[in-house]
């Protein structure tokens, strides 16, 4: 086992997790997290419930979008990266639970590559190998995690994307990863041109972060401020191998079993998670 604080080398752990049951949950209104005791009666939670939502100018008996909205809610493939992709995947999860209501089966976020020039003479882009076959920081990628949401909650997703950086800091969570590989990057269709882009910007701005139109290849962005944005058709988003998903990483608690075994379940039901043809390992 290798032990390391940093995202650049692999290791597993068979560590698992076990969970208090909770007295509380969250309910999170307009990006804001309000505690309810699950304890108390029906009528109590949503009077809470019902007093959140009236104080972020919503009805609780208001229809969430009418048959055109949802209609015209398309799902789009979208990516982001701030540093070491274990982490922000496991975040994109459960944003993806939280504000999707998303079930094991039907989550999206997957590890991967993006904001390079090109992958190599297979269509590959892989992580560092002993073959040297498309490494990723040699061919200008960067570490992200792509999904596929509705174009409607883009700027809930952005917003949970800029709250993943060190909140004393500005910058990623883990500052030992170096490099071009671990540059702030997003990518939309179209990019700035976009429909929702200006909510990804207000996003940044409430961040603290300043967007920048990236050309691919871009150097690290530590201690700068800023987050280059690519459009997915230029620049797409290129699966990571199957033993970089799901991953714990090394600035939190072992994720648990259940979490890394997802990756199995979304490659066995034939989900998001497949083969890369990529050298599975270092």
């Amino acid at each position: 086992l290798l032990i390391t604080p940093s995202c650049s080398f692999h290791s597993v752990s068979l560590k698992s997790q076990t969970e208090a049951k909770p007295t509380t949950t969250s309910l999170w209104i307009m990006g804001e997290s309000q505690d309810v005791n699950v304890n108390e009666s029906t009528s109590n939670r949503r009077s809470v419930l019902t007093k959140s939502l009236a104080a972020a100018g919503i009805s609780m008996f208001a229809p969430i979008a009418n048959a055109e909205e949802q209609e015209n809610d398309s799902l789009t493939p979208v990516y982001f990266g701030t540093g070491c992709f274990w982490h922000i995947q496991r975040e994109f999860v459960e944003a993806e639970r939280r504000i999707l209501g998303r079930k094991d089966e039907d989550l999206t976020s997957r590890t991967g590559y993006a904001g390079g020039t090109k992958a190599d003479g297979k269509g590959r882009v892989c992580y560092h190998n002993l073959l040297g076959a498309g490494d990723y920081g040699k061919m200008g990628h960067g570490e992200v995690v792509g999904m596929t949401i509705p174009d409607s909650k883009i700027s809930d997703f952005a917003k949970v994307y800029f709250s993943l950086f060190n909140p004393k800091t500005g910058d990623r969570v883990d500052p030992g990863d170096k490099g071009g590989e671990y540059r702030y990057l997003l990518g939309l269709p179209g990019g700035d041109k976009h429909p929702r882009f200006g909510e990804v910007e207000a996003a940044a701005t409430a961040g603290g972060k300043r967007l920048v139109a990236g050309r691919g290849g871009d150097p690290d962005t530590y201690r700068q401020g800023i987050v280059y944005y690519y459009d997915t058709a230029k620049f797409p988003f290129y699966p990571a191998e199957i033993y970089h998903q799901f991953h714990n990483d090394f600035q939190s608690p072992p994720y648990g079993k259940k979490y890394n075994d997802l990756a199995d379940l979304e490659f066995a039901n034939g989900g998001f998670i497949k083969e890369t043809g990529c050298p599975e390992g270092f």
